[in-house]
Order: structure tokens, then C-alpha cells, then sequence
């Protein structure tokens, strides 16, 4: 065990979280204002999960999330523990966002100010000016209710739905994001730079609710911001707090399934034999591999083999981290954020979802975090990270990524140089790739599913696998599998709904508990 495994000082009832992902930590830290004997166990070698990194010749490659869209949320859990996130991590707010760049040359750069970003809507198209500001009405509308409301209040009992059904009637919950945009906007290039947003959280903009459209009002509204020092940074920065709270973070500790005693979760066991006892247990393990393999000795009346099975989960993720030795000064027109459009969106968009088949063209989107923290990189060089979504391995024709990583990757250089980074290939100095093969080794996700469960209206909020676990008592569900969903916030939400649902424990200093209620 790594010097994180010393016990910890707190006193209380014992809580296990499993995994130091973004949502195990952040749940951790709610536990640990109510009063909680924390322990985090994590199998890798690092805390953040899908947002922790790798440092490869002088290079820190961020593995997943590389921003922060709603930084209050962040604001919120700090406060919660009596502490200032502002002074513990340092955010960087993105001007432009990113910058849309389709086959045919043409582009759009996204922004928060208002000036800025109509004048790239009257340029790509003047007459969906009108539509874009009602486009931008319909997501505030959404984010009161799918965000504010519905996004932050528990969803496990079947009540909480049925209340909230006419609202979901009333905002046309049924149509697609991306069908929504189309009746806003007519230009095409429009309806994209409105709709694919799901994309980032495991979503089809086909086929995802129009409560998505959600995502344009938080950029608006909060910005979209760059962690200095990565997405790690703030993973690092929860560890701290939990420390701070008398917890403790073990990494190199991998669960191998959670105990049961007198028909309530009592605690976990170890790969290694080791049995670790608690009064309560959650899980930020992904909610399938929970279900599937930590309680793979107990009989489950809901979330069966059979029902994982047939759920749908969201798309893989083929991502190239790469290095580039003396291009700092190159490429001035590549920004911070960049997004290559394919040829064919939506039908690249149906192989990925529907017909489970590796294209030969992608979209990508390209990180560049060398441009705003120089530190990523060696003097000079440049840090990338490029992902371009692609099927997961569940689907029958289950692609052979043994075989099909490396053209894959060269398809995907020739993309890059033909319309984004001339000269890439004679500048490469470090290069790391992950498939979804990666994803279900190291972060264990089912299928290799970057971002677990599909996030399709009947497979949101109650529909998801709840956040107090409907197979054991005592269990409880955190991270992009359960409510409210994938993606920075999303998993942050989770615990803020779990710290809804869990009791406070007796011992919590009044002043935290209060801030934890």
C-alpha cells in the first residue's frame, strides 16, 4: 500500500467508498462533513479515476475530463466542508470554449460573450439569428428544471418521476437535442454546434433527450474553465480535504467484492483477502460492474446479468496522447480547445450508436492544455490529447482493437495534418493510446463504455440505477452510472445527492452538519 494507507484520525461511523474517482472523492468529502469515518479505496496508483493523468517524457497527458463548465459546483461541495475551493485550486476561464471546424473550411468559435458569439452566428448564417436566441431561451428553461431541480434532488423512489412527468411533457423531454436544434436553426453547421454536446457525456445527439440542450445555457451561463494543473489537480486537492477531515485515500487497494451481514452491506474485501469493516458503503465503482461483479454472491431483483445486458450503454472513447517537441511556436491558429467535424456526421455518429462499426472517417476533439498551462509540457513542446468517439465493445461485430489501434491512429494523423496540425508526424515525440479495451482493464467500465450508461430519457433519473441501492441496504451509488448522470458535474451531483440520502452521523461539528444538510 501506498503512505495514503495510514489510518485515518476521524472518529465516527465507518464509511468505504469505492473508487477515487471525481465522484468517490466528492462523496467522501460529503461523508466526511456529516461526521464519517472515511476510507477511499482505489485500485490505481493515483486518485481521480477517469481525471487523473500520466506524465510520459516530461509530458502530463490529462486521461478524460479537461474542463470545468460548473464551477459553482465544485464552489458548493468545498463549502460544504468548510472550505474555499477558489483557494485550493486555480481555474482558468476559456476564451473562446472551442472552435468548431467543419470539412468545408468554414468554423465557429463558441464564447460567452454575447457580442462575440452572435457575430459567428450571423456569419455562419444571419437568418438563424432569431432561432439561436430562442435555441438559448428553451436550454435556461431546461437548466432550471434538469439541472437545478431535477439534477440535484434524489430520483429513487418511482414518485419522484411521476411528479415531475407533466414538466418533462411540457419541455418536450421526448424529442431528440439534436431534433430540437433543427427547429430552431436551419443551417447545419448550427444544429451541430447546438446539439453535440451529449457526446461528452456518453450521449447520441439523434436520440438523447432535449433536456441536453441544457449544456448551452451552462456554458453561458458559468463559462467553461481549464484547471491549472489539470483535472488531477483538483482530484488532489480533494484528497486533501479528505485528510484534512481525519479520512484516508488508499490507492493500490482494489475491491474485489462488498460483504454482507445480516442483509445489509457491512463492508468490502480486498483482492488481496484483506476484509475491511464499515457501517456504510459506497460504491463509485461503475454502477454495472457494482452490480454485476461486487455483488456477484448476492441474488438481485432489479439490475440482473440479464438487464445489464440489455441495457444500452454509451459509446467507447480511442484516445491518442501525444507529445510534440519544438511546436510551441506552431500551429498559432490551434487554440486551447478544437473540434474536427467528419464528412459525414450523422451517419458516422449511427455506426458508432446503432450499427456498433468502426468507420473510416472520425470527428475528433483535440485538447492542446500546452497553449494556457506550459507546464504540461517541456520547454518549447507541446502537450496533445485527441479523442474521437467510437463503438463500445459490447455491440456483435465487436471491433478487434488488437488489430485496429494503430491504423487507427495513423487514419487519425492524417486527419489531424490534413486539416489541423501540418508537419505532425515529423514533431511527434511521445505517444499513448487508449481503447475501449483500456477503459474496461483499467477503469473496469463495462464494455469499455467511456461513460457508462447511455444517458437516454429511459435511462435517466429513476430509470438510472439509484443512488441508494435498490439490491442492498446500507449500499449507496456514486459516479457517471447513477443520477444525475456522466461528465464533471454530473458525477459531482452524485454526491450531493448521496449527502441527501445518507443520515448524519452524530459526531459532525455543528457547523459542518449544517453546511452538509
Amino acid at each position: 500500500m501506498t503512505d495514503e494507507s495510514q489510518p485515518g484520525t476521524a472518529s465516527g461511523p465507518r464509511a468505504i467508498v469505492i473508487g477515487a474517482g471525481l465522484g468517490g472523492l466528492a462523496s467522501a468529502m460529503r461523508l466526511g462533513a456529516k461526521g464519517y469515518c472515511v476510507t477511499v479505496l482505489d485500485r490505481l496508483d493515483r486518485p481521480g479515476g477517469r481525471g487523473s493523468s500520466i506524465t510520459q517524457g516530461g509530458h502530463r497527458f490529462d486521461l478524460g475530463p479537461t474542463i470545468v463548465t460548473v464551477p459553482q459546483g465544485l464552489r458548493d461541495l468545498w463549502a460544504a466542508c468548510g472550505r474555499d475551493f477558489d483557494a485550493d485550486v486555480t481555474l482558468k476561464p476559456m476564451a473562446p470554449y472551442y472552435e468548431i471546424r467543419w470539412p468545408d473550411g468554414s468554423s465557429f468559435a463558441a464564447s460567452q460573450d454575447d457580442r462575440a458569439i452572435e457575430a459567428e452566428v450571423t456569419r455562419l448564417s444571419p437568418g438563424d439569428l432569431a432561432g439561436y436566441r430562442k435555441f438559448l431561451e428553451d436550454a435556461e428553461a431546461r437548466y432550471w428544471f434538469g439541472y437545478e431541480d431535477l439534477g440535484r434532488r434524489p430520483m429513487n423512489k418511482l414518485w419522484d418521476l411521476i411528479k415531475v412527468l407533466p414538466k418533462f411533457a411540457w419541455l418536450r423531454a421526448d424529442r431528440s437535442v439534436h431534433a430540437h436544434a433543427a427547429r430552431r436553426v436551419r443551417d447545419p453547421r448550427l444544429r451541430f454546434a447546438l446539439s453535440f454536446h451529449p457526446l461528452f457525456i456518453g450521449g447520441d445527439p439523434f436520440r438523447v433527450t432535449s433536456m441536453y440542450a441544457l449544456v448551452s445555457h451552462l456554458e453561458k451561463a458559468f463559462g467553461v474553465h481549464y484547471a491549472m494543473g489539470g483535472v488531477q489537480a483538483i482530484a488532489e486537492a480533494m484528497v486533501r480535504v479528505i485528510r484534512d477531515q481525519g479520512g484516508q485515500v488508499r490507492q493500490g487497494a482494489e475491491v474485489d467484492e462488498i460483504t454482507v451481514q445480516g442483509g445489509r452491506a457491512a463492508g468490502v474485501r480486498l483482492v488481496d483477502g484483506q476484509v475491511l469493516a464499515a457501517d456504510i458503503v459506497v460504491s463509485n465503482a461503475d454502477a454495472g460492474h457494482t452490480y454485476d461483479r461486487l455483488l456477484r454472491n448476492r441474488p438481485r431483483r432489479r439490475w440482473t446479468p440479464a438487464k445489464l445486458q440489455r441495457t444500452r450503454w454509451s459509446m467507447g472513447l480511442f484516445v491518442w496522447y501525444f507529445g510534440t517537441r519544438g511546436t510551441r511556436a506552431m500551429w498559432r491558429d490551434v487554440g486551447h480547445h478544437t473540434i474536427l467535424v467528419g464528412p459525414r456526421y450523422k451517419e458516422h455518429v449511427k455506426d458508432i450508436f446503432i450499427r456498433g462499426k468502426l468507420s473510416q472517417d472520425m470527428s475528433l476533439y483535440v485538447h492542446r492544455p500546452s497553449v494556457t498551462d506550459p507546464g504540461v509540457a517541456p520547454a518549447g513542446d507541446d502537450t496533445f490529447y485527441v479523442l474521437s468517439p467510437v463503438p463500445h465493445l459490447g455491440h456483435d461485430n465487436g471491433v478487434d482493437w488488437g488489430a485496429e489501434a494503430e491504423p487507427y491512429r495513423q487514419r487519425m494523423l492524417k486527419m489531424l495534418e490534413e486539416r489541423l496540425l501540418p508537419g505532425l508526424s515529423q514533431h511527434l515525440s511521445e505517444s499513448l493510446v487508449f481503447t475501449p479495451e483500456t477503459f474496461r482493464e483499467r477503469y473496469l467500465s463495462p464494455f469499455g463504455a467511456g461513460f457508462s450508461i447511455e444517458p437516454r430519457i429511459l435511462q435517466s433519473a429513476w430509470f438510472r440505477p439509484h443512488n441508494v441501492s435498490e439490491e442492498l441496504p446500507g449500499l449507496y451509488l456514486a459516479g457517471a452510472g447513477t443520477h444525475p448522470g456522466a461528465g464533471l458535474p454530473g458525477v459531482i451531483g452524485t454526491a450531493e445527492v448521496l449527502a441527501k440520502l445518507v443520515p448524519n452521523a452524530p459526531a459532525a461539528a455543528p457547523e459542518l452538519r449544517m453546511a452538509a444538510e
